[in-house]
């Protein structure tokens, strides 16, 4: 989600229409707008679903058409980054070695995401009083990526590497990523590239487990 944009994209099918009388494509981006508002006009914890739906000029069941918590909403273009992992994963070259592979796929991961889509819940995280409830948020996610790369690795490591190191490897580089990512998006207007912020953070850990991982001779 931009910051000029406020949150996310549009999604949906075109041309029917929902039960507030919107085109149905604009349900989503009238849900993620009106949300934006309520949580800069009153707060995220103030703001119910009821009251975002309202807004949004929807029923309550779109919203869970479309979202299944309201704090989905501080993860919109997050989100969608993190659903193209499997795809980089797949496509990683074989050649690498493990530790290289595990360092390329998540910077591959972060040049995917839209450079100007910095989540509003860190971006107006003041006014919104969001950043707790997006680190709340973010811990299912960050399993969620830490076990992708785990099974990733563990296909790619010889059979007697242990696999407790297979998973701490993933799970510090996914936390790597994470602190490189969070710091660039708190730098405000003049932060700089993404890929570089994640790069430079995950870069010592997967060469710091490289004499675990990798095979001899690669």
């Amino acid at each position: 989600m931009t910051e000029s944009d406020r949150l996310g994209t549009a999604s949906g099918g075109a041309g029917t229409r929902s039960r507030g009388g919107r085109p149905r494509a604009s349900s989503r981006r009238t849900l993620e707008d009106a949300a934006s508002e309520l949580f800069l006009e009153q707060g995220y914890a103030r703001t119910t679903i009821d009251q975002i739906a309202q807004r949004a000029g929807v029923g309550r069941n779109t919203f869970f058409n479309y979202f299944a918590a309201k704090s989905d909403l501080l993860w919109l273009d997050a989100d969608e980054t993190i659903s193209a992992l499997p795809e980089i994963l797949g496509a990683a070259p074989h050649d690498l070695a493990p530790s290289s592979a595990l360092e390329h796929v998540i910077v591959a991961l972060a040049a995917r995401h839209p450079h100007r889509a910095v989540p509003i819940a860190l971006s107006q995280r003041e006014p919104m009083a969001t950043h707790e409830e997006f680190l709340a948020a973010g811990l299912a996610r960050f399993l969620l990526v830490a076990r992708e790369l785990a099974d990733f690795l563990r296909r790619r490591v010889d059979d007697d590497v242990d696999a407790n190191s297979v998973r701490a490897a993933a799970n510090a580089a996914a936390a790597a990523a994470a602190t490189g990512a969070g710091a660039w998006a708190l730098a405000g207007v003049e932060r700089g590239d993404l890929t570089v912020a994640v790069a430079a953070a995950v870069a010592p850990v997967c060469r710091g487990f490289a004499p675990v991982l990798d095979r001899p001779g690669r």
